[in-house]
């Protein structure tokens, strides 16, 4: 048999022949089912590690989400006993204006005063102290307006009248207080 003849080389083919005999073994390295054994075994012991250190990761952040859920509820649960308990002197206040509205029932008004002062000095301590300011000009962040007077004596847009007062401060507000607001008159 006749040999062929050999095809004449492309200019991209001269350069794809200059690499070829520049890197000798290349072409072993990259053709698949010629890899080396031992290369082969470091390749999977260094997956098996990885995914071994990401297993113990995914694990780490499910034990930390854990943790963390245990801590708030602990948080929570004391948080709530802190507050419950400065409201304790409060319920011992009424159930000593209770014990003495049948000696005297004058005393009942007065206790009742007593508890109201009691229970606004534990909010404020707790960040929100009582506010009902009368005379200031209206402010939607502290007010809630449910009525409007015609009042000649205040500017239009004054607070005439707290019908509920608010607690807070500028920071964060509890409650707005529930206000009477002038208005023009009408002539």
């Amino acid at each position: 048999m006749a040999a062929q003849p050999r095809p004449e080389p492309q200019v991209g083919d001269e350069q794809a022949a200059v690499e070829e005999r520049e890197a000798p073994g290349r072409a072993d390295q990259e053709a698949p089912g010629r890899a080396d054994p031992q290369q082969a075994a470091e390749h999977t012991a260094a997956v098996a590690e990885l995914e071994d250190r990401w297993r113990r990761a995914l694990a780490d952040l499910d034990n930390l989400r854990k943790r963390y859920a245990r801590e708030l509820e602990r948080e929570r649960a004391a948080e709530r006993a802190r507050v419950a308990a400065q409201w304790l002197p409060v319920v011992d206040d009424l159930d000593r204006a209770l014990a003495h509205a049948a000696e005297d029932p004058s005393a009942v008004l007065e206790g009742v005063r007593a508890v109201r002062d009691h229970a606004t000095a534990v909010l404020a301590r707790l960040g929100y102290p009582r506010y009902e300011d009368v005379g200031v000009p209206f402010d939607p962040a502290r007010h809630e307006a449910v009525k409007a007077v015609a009042d000649t004596e205040a500017a239009p847009g004054t607070v005439v009248e707290v019908l509920r007062p608010g607690y807070g401060r500028e920071d964060h507000w509890l409650r707005p207080a529930a206000v009477a607001v002038a208005t023009a008159r009408r002539e």
